[in-house]
């Protein structure tokens, strides 16, 4: 597929944005590149041991990781873009296809975080100075750019950030739909296994909240089955502390966290609702939880790599033990909280965990136990399906008391479980045959 001298070619970097539906790098692509192509790296940095010993990217992360991909590629195949996914590190190929696609513009995600930031330097600083490189913002529901305060300004408490945003800021549309390229070659993207990326499969547990399959399509199908069939929308305030079941909160939290689902794609449907449906505390509270999202997202750029430190953004000298044996019991859930130990076991079952669950345990952990808050950091990010840096380490940052909470709460489990399982029926469900409620 190499180019005409006179044509001009993008490359589309995919990250954490695995969508074709409102693509600021996309849309721009394909308005003004003759020529199209994506690539996806699937970077061994984010498999393997991490330094904790724990699998990087567990199974249940990897097999949605994967399906999103899938569903990506005939995305883009419907398009006529060719998608090439491979195995390796972004420094390491991106060069190669510009060489050899004759690329002239890349397209790409901006990440701004520790990890993902190097990777993007390592690119970068092998592409050559006639390369048009440009950045995309794509992941936030109130852009960077239309903030009213700048990054080193960001309040440290959420309800002043809130404010400020809903008063002087609006969220951008999202970008209207694409349609096919005239590209000329055929297209044919491959799928993919999760053995492919070297991971062996865990099956799916019938006892799980929700049954979760990556890619936008499926994002589609939940936003409409949560809004427009069952209506649940309107009550998400009354039910989002629940703990079984499909339907007590949204769960877009997995298609946002890789980006096959944007959140002003949200924003747009909760808005068509709420003309539809009219709007109450629960419509509201969907956008109010949005915002959060963006929250750490926004304490991320101000504090850049301090919310990794062990006294965190605070400074704050918390830093915990480390006992392995105790860790090892959260981890499998085998503590003395029995509330505790039916969410760590449906994580480990699942890659989900119902909110009220995460505050849980992650109080446990570092306020009972008083262990190093970046262990139970570096577990969610190995199970969770719907993990993000900014969010997973901006709450435990919080909870740590290290954080962005002014309170430093602890939560009592047995108070916790008297009030959100009061029947038991959670524990039951994750607990026997160990435990008979």
């Amino acid at each position: 597929m190499r180019r005409n001298k006179n044509s001009s070619t993008s490359l589309i970097w995919y990250r954490n944005d695995l969508r074709t539906a409102d693509h600021s790098g996309l849309q721009a692509a394909c308005g003004n590149a003759q020529e199209v192509i994506a690539v996806y790296c699937i970077d061994p940095r984010q498999f393997g041991k991490d330094q904790y010993g724990f699998e990087r990217t567990d199974a249940y992360r990897a097999q949605f990781l994967v399906e999103t991909l899938n569903d990506l590629s005939r995305q883009l195949q419907d398009l006529g873009i060719p998608f090439m996914v491979t195995q390796g590190k972004p420094e390491d190929l991106i060069p190669a296809w510009i060489e050899e696609y004759r690329v002239d513009t890349i397209h790409y995600q901006e990440e701004w975080t520790r990890d993902e930031q190097q990777v993007s330097d390592e690119v970068f600083a092998k592409i050559t100075e006639d390369i048009e490189v440009i950045g995309h913002y794509d992941q936030f529901l109130f852009h960077p750019h239309d903030a009213p305060i700048r990054p080193d300004q960001v309040p440290e408490v959420f309800t002043a950030f809130r404010k400020k945003l809903e008063r002087y800021a609006q969220v951008r549309p999202p970008h209207k739909g694409l349609t096919r390229l005239g590209q000329n070659h055929a297209v044919l993207n491959p799928q993919l296994t999760i053995e492919d990326i070297g991971v062996v499969p865990k099956p799916a547990d019938p006892r799980a909240a929700i049954q979760l399959k990556g890619g936008s399509q499926s994002a589609k199908k939940r936003l409409q089955h949560y809004f427009w069939n069952t209506k649940k929308l309107s009550y998400y305030k009354k039910t989002r502390n629940g703990l079984l079941g499909p339907d007590y909160s949204s769960k877009f939290s997995p298609w946002l966290a890789n980006g096959s689902l944007s959140a002003r794609t949200i924003y747009k449907q909760i808005k068509d609702y709420e003309q539809m449906h009219g709007s109450n505390q629960s419509t509201y509270w969907l956008i109010f939880e949005l915002i959060w999202r963006d929250y750490f997202k926004y304490i991320s750029l101000k504090h850049g790599n301090r919310i990794f430190f062990p006294s965190g953004i605070n400074g704050k000298n918390q830093i915990g033990k480390v006992d392995q044996q105790v860790i090892q019991a959260w981890t499998q859930g085998r503590t003395n909280s029995d509330f505790v130990n039916a969410n760590m076991i449906e994580l480990a079952q699942t890659g989900w965990m119902s909110n009220r669950g995460r505050q849980v345990v992650a109080s446990y952990f570092t306020k009972t136990l008083g262990l190093d808050w970046r262990i139970g950091a570096a577990w969610f990010e190995s199970q969770l399906v719907d993990y993000d840096v900014h969010s997973n380490y901006g709450n435990w940052l919080y909870v740590a008391g290290v954080g962005n909470d002014p309170r430093d709460r602890v939560f009592n489990p047995e108070l916790q479980a008297d009030r959100y399982d009061p029947d038991g029926r959670f524990r039951r469900t994750w607990l026997q045959p160990q435990l008979a409620l």
